[in-house]
């Protein structure tokens, strides 16, 4: 279990808030040489001097040699001492003061951030795109406006600065709502070896895991000793508190799934979907050519960046009519078509080409249904079969931006299916990574076999992948998790 520590210069700082046995002074932190019995130690630093060889700035610094994860870190603090290093971070901070609203239509507007919030209402996306890229318990933006907001100045405070009693209060919030497990105890908690954060968004039409398989991965990591705590985009600025991070969104590269992943790997957690992952299967066109160039089977494929007529009479003299077209990261079928003549191959081209600058050009190859092998850490897991939807060619069928049909499934146990499918996932995979895959394998009547796709982050429903397995299959993946955290 993880350890929280608010440190602060004296006691007597904290005279304004709710007592906490947590809230130590710098002196008492100092004095902490002893090895902690504890597995990972996490410290807010509310030291008032953030100066160098100061006392806050000694108080991260030590944390950083202890292996404590604490806020500020060393390169907060040294990024926000000047505004030459701090002004190259500012690309997210940029884009949230353009929506800003005017303010009764001063030319200067400064404002108190407090752990990514801030009293002011126009100013919410502001104050969480600066704690993103400063993470500072107090900060102090100051901007000006010309034409347009640009920010002049961000600074450190501290305690001693916020005496303002409706800033106490909204700073205690505040603090509450960081980290609940920081200021109260649950009441006969249990005892857990290690925290995972598995990152789920309950407004995704289509999630990878349904609500009862997400409780189906609490209560296997329960078994294991493993507190799984649902987590959303919001809580960014938490995954320091985590031993680990378990991805049940869908992912892609410029999205905030990616940034999770990258920040968990950079703090040393166990994170699956891990970030080279996602890099390398989210982006069909670098996942078909790295299939292709180490001869895992997979379909006739052409790469088209042009509408001309030449181009695409070569496509369809090279794979043939039906075509089938995808853009670079589709997921659940969006964005393909499939051209049976050269007026719809244009037609899908243009349109494509509009969002893309590369296409996936593919053969045809009807089956009745597409394989999908689980893989984990180089071995298969689970096998399902799912059909293609009555009338369609997919296996999903978007009617408009809500209705979706699909169509059946079977789930089967993995010494079930043909070799030669088992053997191009696990083939396909092994280029990958070592995470949990799913991936997409057709099989023609004539024994053909070809990868379609690899998912870093395939889907687990209730009722549907564990069919067969049933909770084991979730006590599998949370199993992968804890071996992974007890060899770091």
């Amino acid at each position: 279990m993880s350890g929280y520590y608010v440190v602060v210069d004296n006691l007597d700082d904290w005279a304004p808030y709710f007592p906490s046995r947590e809230v130590i002074s710098f002196d008492q932190y100092l004095a902490k040489t002893d090895a902690s019995t504890e597995r990972t130690v996490r410290i807010l630093n509310l030291c008032r001097n953030k100066r160098a060889l100061g006392r806050g700035y000694y108080c991260s610094l030590l944390a950083e040699a202890r292996g404590h994860k604490v806020i500020p870190d060393i390169s907060t603090i040294n990024d926000l001492r000047r505004k030459k290093l701090y002004s190259l971070r500012l690309e997210e901070i940029a884009k949230s003061l353009h929506k800003l609203k005017a303010q009764d239509d001063s030319n200067k507007l400064t404002l108190r951030v407090f752990l990514g919030e801030t009293q002011l209402k126009d100013c919410t996306e502001l104050a969480k795109a600066v704690f993103d890229r400063f993470p500072a318990p107090i900060l102090e933006v100051t901007l000006v406006k010309n034409r347009h907001w640009s920010l002049d100045k961000i600074q450190p405070l501290s305690l001693q600065d916020i005496s303002n009693e409706s800033e106490q209060e909204f700073l205690a919030n505040t603090l509450e709502r960081f980290s609940n497990r920081l200021w109260r105890k649950p009441k006969a908690r249990k005892h857990y070896r290690y925290d995972v954060a598995m990152l789920c968004d309950a407004s995704e039409a289509m999630p990878p895991s349904d609500k009862k398989a997400l409780n189906n991965f609490v209560k296997a990591a329960d078994k294991l000793g493993i507190n799984l705590e649902l987590i959303g985009k919001k809580d960014y600025v938490r995954l320091a508190e985590y031993d680990g991070l378990f991805i049940r969104e869908t992912t892609s590269i410029d999205h905030h799934t990616y940034r999770f992943a990258k920040k968990a790997e950079a703090e040393g957690m166990v994170v699956i979907d891990d970030p080279t992952s996602i890099l390398r299967c989210t982006n069909k066109v670098y996942l078909a050519d790295l299939l292709r160039t180490n001869k895992v089977p997979t379909p006739k494929t052409l790469l088209l960046s042009n509408t001309d007529k030449q181009s695409l009479e070569h496509a369809i003299e090279y794979l043939g009519l039906p075509i089938v077209l995808k853009i670079p990261d589709g997921a659940f079928s969006r964005g393909m078509f499939k051209a049976t003549n050269m007026s719809e191959l244009v037609d899908a081209m243009k349109q494509l080409t509009r969002t893309s600058a590369l296409v996936l050009a593919q053969e045809f190859l009807y089956t009745d249904y597409d394989w999908r092998i689980g893989v984990l850490n180089n071995k298969p897991l689970y096998a399902c079969r799912y059909f293609m939807v009555k009338g369609h060619w997919q296996i999903y069928r978007h009617d408009d931006a809500t209705n979706v049909a699909t169509g059946g499934f079977e789930t089967m146990p993995t010494y079930e299916v043909p070799p030669k499918v088992l053997d191009a996932a696990l083939r396909a995979c092994k280029l990958i990574g070592d995470g949990f895959y799913g991936v997409d394998i057709k099989q023609t009547a004539e024994g053909k076999v070809a990868v379609i796709e690899v998912n870093d982050n395939p889907s687990i429903d209730s009722g549907v992948e564990d069919k067969f397995l049933g909770q084991a299959l979730y006590q599998e993946v949370m199993a992968e998790f804890l071996r992974r955290m007890e060899l770091q």
